[in-house]
């Protein structure tokens, strides 16, 4: 009978032994350490488990014990795309959880200086899940754009140099309908109210901002630039500036080809954007204008001048007249310094 007992009682200690290191064994595959590096991990559209387990595999220290966790949890059927930070030292119930939730983290999506609809969904492709190729076929809709009071010459004008908390996974027409969203919000009550005031519209704002951006990347110049423009503007004169017609060059021989110089062959480019041979705003953004530069003619220093020539001086800066005769003088500075400089 004695003998019995120390049967049955080896043979539960064998089981409780047993238990316990199969209790062990489940508990290490869901909740011990798992994660060895921290990182962002991007699962596509559509992704399947085994693409999930491809790109999660530098991350893991074992793999088989995160299948065995994502098919108890049942996340084998329930992908869900986007951007994940992982941490390291997450387990796997940590990784699966995070993952079956959807709980993705945002990006910063940012932008500038494009100008071209073509050269925006190259930047913007290099950022977010869609391809160059899808994003531009919704930015160029046409319905979009009558829809929303824009041309083909203005639609860059809805795209607001800044950046933006967006999910990586958010398709074309979500960015785009974004960045409407964004561009009716930048347009507030103050900024309408100094546009009317200057008689021009929004569009037109940001027309005249891109030529301004393009004349002086020195930000504390910006709204001298500006009252320089407004002031040939309000009194009909030709806005001459340069990049308009760098800009009407590229149009005709390509948006890639880059011009040092305005030579005076080029002044009789005939072209809706040579400000040099029509008195009114060109049709649309040369560019895309940053906020600074918006902002720059949304409040414009006043003053006199109506001329502007490149300082050669304080480089990257310009110097202003308001006479042609005194413009004259500092053009010939100008011009002394650059062939000196051997051009």
């Amino acid at each position: 009978m004695i003998k019995q007992k120390h049967i049955i009682y080896a043979v539960l200690v064998t089981l409780i032994g047993f238990g316990l290191i199969l209790a062990n064994l489940f508990y290490s595959k869901i909740y011990k350490t798992n994660v060895l590096n921290s990182g962002e991990l991007f699962i596509p559209t559509n992704a399947s488990f085994e693409e999930v387990e491809s790109l999660v595999r530098p991350f893991l220290r074992r793999t088989a014990s995160f299948k065995w966790v994502a098919k108890k949890k049942k996340y084998t059927k329930r992908i869900k795309s986007g951007k994940y930070l992982l941490k390291k030292g997450m387990s796997n119930n940590d990784l699966v959880n995070l993952l079956r939730s959807g709980n993705q983290t945002p990006i910063n999506l940012s932008f500038n200086n494009q100008d071209s609809l073509e050269k925006l969904a190259g930047r913007i492709a290099q950022q977010l899940e869609p391809d160059s190729l899808s994003i531009l076929q919704v930015v160029k809709d046409e319905s979009f754009w009558v829809e929303n009071g824009f041309t083909k010459e203005t639609a860059i004008s809805m795209y607001i140099p800044n950046s933006y908390e967006i999910y990586w996974n958010t398709n074309a027409v979500a960015f785009q309908d974004k960045m409407l969203k964004e561009y009716r919000k930048f347009w507030n009550a103050s900024r309408l109210a100094k546009a009317k005031e200057l008689d021009l519209s929004p569009i037109e704002v940001i027309t005249l901002a891109a030529i301004v951006q393009k004349e002086t990347s020195n930000v504390a110049e910006r709204k001298t630039v500006a009252g320089l423009y407004l002031n040939r503007y309000k009194n009909k004169w030709p806005l001459q500036a340069d990049p308009t017609v760098i800009y009407a060059l590229k149009l005709k021989n390509g948006m890639d080809k880059e011009y040092k110089q305005v030579l005076y062959k080029h002044l009789d480019i005939d072209s809706p954007y040579n400000t040099y041979i029509h008195n009114n705003l060109p049709p649309g953004p040369i560019g895309m204008p940053d906020i600074s530069a918006i902002d720059a003619v949304l409040n414009p220093k006043k003053h006199d001048y109506y001329y502007m020539c490149a300082s050669v001086t304080d480089f990257g800066k310009h110097v202003f007249a308001k006479t042609l005769s005194q413009h004259n003088v500092n053009a010939r500075k100008y011009q002394n310094w650059l062939r000196k400089q051997g051009y």
